[in-house]
């Protein structure tokens, strides 16, 4: 070494060093101690030498006895500890030669990894800093990179890289897994090929279970691999290239693939750069036809462009990612499944790549195969909270919920969990007014609600969906107003449509006591089976209530079966709670406590039935709104007026909206289940002395419908004030309270002072006073009667006779709108559609009485006068009047004519219009039509009027606008799964001649082929609702029987024989694809005989098709009536409660007709003959007398 001293230019050169050791190491007679301390002597002089300052040849005495045998396999591990450091050190003296020849180097080298794999295991094991140092010698000298240039290079390459993958298991110091990461890059870096054996050691680390960046070994494969890139790239291609060429060939094995693709993507996730050649192998794996083969290339490039670095691999294979978005359109589901299930990461990580997965993925809502929609949907319900909101357009999301009135069950499903799960998250930002949480989610629970009134199966779906995220119970049930302002956050945001679903959902509605209690008591009843008395009466029994109950299951089957299992098991403590939970009267605290406990004794006792008896409890109990909400709602309705003073122009919106939605459950409530009322009764009282008019309207409903009587004079004098006052809603309630008191006083003088002011009050105050008598003529009626000269003097004379003109603009129109919206409504009109609703009421109070066609005759003319002169009085005023009043008046007519439909001497009465009243679903104004067929379906589905009604709704087959046809296919589906046999006989499947009767009537009938193809749709549509394989020969016969009938007027019984259906195989709808075949069409013919024999004939009172007697009126209740202005025309359609009397008459739906066929004369028009018409007969008795014997049974 030169070196120069600090004086000047001149230099001293240094000698080398000399190693000053002496001693010899192998000999006889020394110990492992003396042997161990000649070698820590030698370790430490030789450690302290350095590379350029060493005398080379002092050393070739030591590195001999170094490799002795006796040296590197003494059985000291101290001494062969102190041997391989030495042994290291020799090596970095000699650098860069080594002094040894290349079969000592392999067997120094292996000596070196045996101590280290056998005595590196941690900080505490012997000698560990000798081992240490071995290996810091390795890393930072690189003699190891010896071992490539000795003869059988790749065993021993692969010896190490396995013994330091298990030494690094051992979690050591980060300092040592440093020193190996080095070992080995400068092994595959110096070596000329990469052995296949090293290469598996680095892949294996990939494939293991533990494979993450906390496990030393793979971290460790991970450094190796990422500083060795460059030269492992081609070598990673060509081994993952052997694996597929090696097992594509046996179609039968793809796990060696699997699991090659598996490595690819765990190894792209923190070695990216070493697929640099196996992306484009990929590519070419996504075009092959192996369908296999095909969805892994699809899964492996979706969560390689979907992991972090996606963006930056879409823009290094732009070709690759192009071909890899193709795969959407793949011939095979599963591939476009697994581009679906790709997307999820692309859309959470990669914003420059979110906008076009979203396009593809709006083509996938509406793919032709089920599941792709399905995992399409179930995607989005896979984020989270921030990435739904921020990465996923609103539009997407409508898209999606678009999902839930998909034709698949499953679709439906994931469409409606995914929009749940989304609004869960969302719920607290969208309770605290958060604006962008509201306009993402808002709307979801609309959507949902919509989906519901499509069908059942939805409405079950989406109920339980409602209860799981929407609006679930409280945990402990104690703070009720934040219980009641979920629900009110939710209504906020939906329409009148959804919100009506939602107050369906409550069970508020249910008449009592209903379908689950009386499962409940049956269960009690049959005691697990042992039963004293009636055995066979309880049992069936059950099997009655569990059959009616399973139909609101979409798996009946299964619902039955866990029904009677409950049943089965017969424990007192489940029947309490569930009555508690049942019962209107428990509040929120009760319910979620009973609630709990039942589910977790079910759990219990039978784990396979939690889930049907988990949908019995919500379905009977009042989970969304009961008795502890009231409170609640009165305070937002309280403090409306109050608080919008204070609040911001902003604000006021809120709550406005707040108080409309509480004041709609209220009234609600009141409509349907006044007895939540009975804790609040006193705070209803006290309510009626503020001045607010919106809670004073509530409280009046309120106790109105609780059937409240006020017994102090100052509360009387009060109700009294508000009956005579200007507000048509508070006089309207108040009239109902009057009702309910025990004295008449009151109502009596309510009544004379209104006749004494009707004929001067003007407005408003007309409007409050004929509201008052509204209500009065029901509830009251001997008083009203004292004063009804007067009163109905001045309501046909001065309201209903006084023409309506166009007022003020409208008179200029050509076209003016046939509609007006509520609040445009006139005075004048509102007084007018008040006073026929008074005339109505009247004709219905006495309808029982001897009376009534004297009463109600009048009205019935003016009624349909007003059908048949569009909504005016008549003929004169029908060109003048303002066509927004005329289409209210023709909706009140018509709906009015329904109610008086369930007199039987008013409804005679109309027969002969009866096609008049059905045209009315066939009106010019949609909301005239809708609101028919909503109310119609009201009364049918209550029973109110007379169920021959059912047979107007088919006229809704032609209407333009589908919800109207919904509305009525909707009310027909309920109601054939509700009705029992016998109903379902009488009130539908009898219904199909007088369809065909009332078709006859219709103005729109011709003889000509086109025209009787329009008619026959109505009868498709007919057939599509109520046509099965147990009643198509009933409704064969009753076709038929349409020549034997003889219409009320006689100018349509040539129609009805001769023209209506001119063959009887109903040929002319066959035609239209549309085949009516008699069932008995393949039986033989009789051979024709000489001899006729005549048939006795049974007469014509007998007959299966002849009406049945009359029953006298029944004396109707007060509580009976309707009160048509609380009537919510977008209400769903009421449960249908079976009838199972067996003295209820079978009457044919239709006009006054007359049976001809049954009569002993011939007619001389020409009939059926004999044998046929003795056959027809006959079936129709064999029918009568099977469903005589089945009602006998019963």
């Amino acid at each position: 070494m030169v070196a120069k001293t600090r004086g000047g230019g001149s230099t001293v050169t240094v000698a080398p060093k000399k190693l000053q050791f002496k001693d010899k190491l192998v000999g006889k007679g020394y110990s492992t101690d003396a042997l161990l301390k000649k070698l820590q002597s030698l370790q430490q002089e030789l450690a302290e030498m350095e590379q350029e300052r060493v005398d080379v040849k002092s050393l070739s005495s030591v590195r001999k006895e170094l490799i002795q045998v006796p040296i590197l396999l003494h059985k000291d591990k101290g001494v062969k500890a102190y041997v391989a450091c030495c042994l290291a050190d020799i090596l970095r003296l000699y650098a860069p030669d080594a002094p040894y020849t290349a079969d000592e180097l392999r067997d120094i080298f292996q000596f070196f990894f045996s101590q280290l794999s056998t005595g590196l295991k941690g900080t505490n094991s012997p000698y560990y800093n000798q081992y240490f140092l071995l290996l810091e010698s390795l890393s930072t000298v690189k003699s190891v990179v010896l071992v490539c240039d000795l003869p059988q290079a790749d065993d021993l390459m692969a010896k190490i890289f396995h013994d330091l993958f298990m030494v690094v298991r051992n979690d050591l110091a980060k300092n040592i897994e440093l020193c190996m990461s080095d070992i080995l890059v400068a092994l595959i870096d110096e070596c000329q090929t990469v052995p296949h054996t090293v290469l598996e050691t680095l892949m294996k680390q990939f494939i293991d279970q533990n494979a993450r960046m906390d496990q030393p070994a793979y971290r460790l494969a991970v450094e190796v691999c990422n500083a060795t890139v460059d030269k492992l790239q081609r070598y990673v291609c060509q081994y993952f290239t052997d694996i597929i060429v090696q097992h594509s060939k046996d179609d039968d094995d793809f796990a060696e693939i699997r699991t090659a693709h598996d490595l690819i993507k765990q190894i792209h996730r923190d070695c990216p750069s070493l697929l640099h050649n196996v992306v484009p192998q990929l590519e070419e794996e996504l075009k092959v036809s192996e369908y296999e083969i095909r969805l892994l290339a699809t899964q492996v490039l979706g969560e390689m462009f979907a992991d972090k670095s996606g963006t930056e691999l879409s823009k290094r294979y732009p070709h690759v990612w192009e071909v890899w978005q193709l795969r959407r359109s793949d011939k095979m589901a599963g591939v476009r499944i697994a581009f679906v299930e790709a997307c999820r990461g692309i859309i959470t990580h990669h914003p420059d790549l979110r906008q076009s997965i979203e396009e593809l993925l709006r083509t996938k809502l509406l793919d032709m195969d089920d599941k792709v929609r399905a995992a399409t949907c179930k995607l989005y319900s896979q984020l989270d909270y921030e990435t739904a909101l921020h990465h996923v357009t609103e539009t997407q999301l409508r898209a999606v919920g678009e999902r839930c009135m998909d034709k698949k069950y499953s679709v439906r499903a994931e469409a409606m969990q995914t929009l749940g799960k989304l609004y869960s998250l969302a719920r607290p930002e969208i309770e605290d007014s958060d604006a962008a949480a509201i306009s993402q989610f808002g709307w979801i629970p609309e959507v949902l609600l919509h989906a519901a009134a499509a069908n059942n199966e939805n409405r079950h779906m989406v109920e339980g969906f409602i209860y799981q995220f929407i609006l679930p119970l409280p945990s402990k049930g104690e703070d009720e107003a934040t219980w009641t302002d979920q629900l009110l956050s939710v209504l906020r945001h939906v329409d009148d449509r959804a919100m009506n679903v939602v107050l369906n959902m409550s069970n508020v509605k249910q008449s009592r006591p209903t379908l689950f209690e009386r499962f409940v008591q049956i269960c009690e009843e049959n005691n697990g089976g042992v039963i004293d008395v009636d055995a066979e009466v309880v049992k069936r029994k059950l099997k009655v209530v569990v059959d009616r109950l399973a139909t609101q299951f979409p798996d009946r089957i299964k619902a039955e079966e866990d029904l009677h299992s409950f049943a089965k098991l017969n424990e007192g403590r489940l029947y309490k709670l569930l009555k508690i939970c049942m019962d209107i009267q428990t509040d929120l605290k009760t319910l979620v406590k009973s609630y709990n406990e039942f589910l977790r004794r079910v759990e219990q006792a039978s784990s396979s039935i939690v889930g049907t008896m988990s949908v019995i409890l919500r379905k009977g109990s009042l989970w969304t709104l009961n008795t502890s909400s009231i409170p609640s709602l009165l305070h937002r309705i309280t403090h409306a007026s109050v608080s919008e003073t204070e609040a911001n122009d902003a604000d006021i919106g809120d709550i406005e909206r707040y108080s409309r939605i509480a004041k709609h459950a209220l009234a609600w409530i009141s409509k349907h289940c006044p007895a939540l009322y009975r804790p609040h009764v006193a705070e209803l009282i006290k309510s009626l002395a503020e001045k607010n008019p919106q809670l004073a309207e509530v409280s009046l409903q309120a106790l109105a419908a609780f059937g409240w009587k006020a017994n102090e004079k100052r509360t009387t004098d009060r109700i009294t004030k508000y009956a005579l006052g200007a507000s048509a809603r508070h006089a309207k309630f108040a009239a109902r309270i009057i009702g309910n008191m025990k004295e008449n006083e009151v109502a009596l003088n309510v009544v004379n002072a209104i006749a004494d002011t009707i004929s001067k009050a003007k407005d408003e105050l007309l409007v409050g006073h004929l509201a008052a008598l509204a209500q009065l003529v029901k509830v009251v009626p001997d008083a009203f009667e004292q004063k009804s000269d007067v009163i109905v003097g001045v309501l046909v004379n001065d309201i209903l006779m006084k023409a309506a003109p166009l007022e003020g603009d409208a008179m200029d129109t050509a076209d003016a709108d046939e509609w007006a919206a509520d609040n445009e409504v006139s005075w004048s009109t509102k007084a007018k559609l008040l006073a026929i609703k008074i005339c109505r009421n009247r004709c219905i109070v006495h309808g029982g009485s001897k009376a009534a066609l004297d009463v109600g005759a009048p009205v019935l003319t003016m009624l349909l006068a007003l059908l048949n002169h569009g909504g005016s009085i008549s003929e004169e005023q029908e060109a003048t009047d303002d066509p927004t009043v005329k289409s209210r008046m023709r909706l009140l007519a018509a709906t009015s004519l329904v109610q008086m439909a369930s007199v039987s001497a008013y409804c005679d009465e109309l027969v002969p219009c009866f096609a008049l009243l059905a045209l009315t679903t066939q009106d010019t104004c949609f909301q005239v039509r809708m609101g028919f067929v909503v109310k119609l379906i009201g009364y049918l589905s209550r029973r109110k009027t007379d169920m021959r009604l059912n047979v107007i709704l088919f006229l809704t087959a032609h209407d333009p606008e589908r919800e109207v046809r919904d509305k009525a296919r909707t009310y027909f589906a309920y109601a054939m799964v509700q009705a029992t046999p016998d109903t379902k006989v009488s009130w539908f499947e009898m219904n199909f001649i007088r369809l065909i009767q009332m078709l006859a009537h219709h103005p729109d009938f011709s003889f000509s082929v086109e025209q009787l193809k329009e008619m026959a749709k109505y009868i498709e549509f007919y057939l599509d609702l109520s046509a099965t394989a147990d009643n198509i020969s009933l409704l064969y016969h009753l076709a038929m029987k349409g020549k034997t009938i003889r219409d009320v007027l006689p100018q349509f019984d040539e129609v009805m024989k001769t023209i209506y259906l001119p063959a009887e195989n109903a040929s002319w709808l066959s035609e239209l694809g549309k085949t009516v075949r008699s069932p008995n069409a393949k039986t033989k013919t009789r051979p024709k005989t000489d001899v006729k024999t005549g048939r006795k004939r049974k007469s014509p009172g007998k007959s299966r098709l002849a009406p049945a007697p009359k029953k006298p009126p029944k004396k109707r209740r007060k509580k009976d009536f309707d009160d048509e202005d609380e009537e919510d025309e977008k209400e769903e359609v009421s449960e249908i409660e079976s009838v199972n009397d067996k003295d209820e008459a079978e009457s044919v739906v239709g006009s006054e007709a007359e049976d001809e066929g049954d009569s002993d004369s011939e007619d001389e028009d020409g009939k059926l003959g004999r044998g046929a018409r003795g056959r027809a007969k006959k079936r129709a008795k064999r029918e009568a007398k099977k469903h005589k014997r089945e009602k006998n049974g019963k």
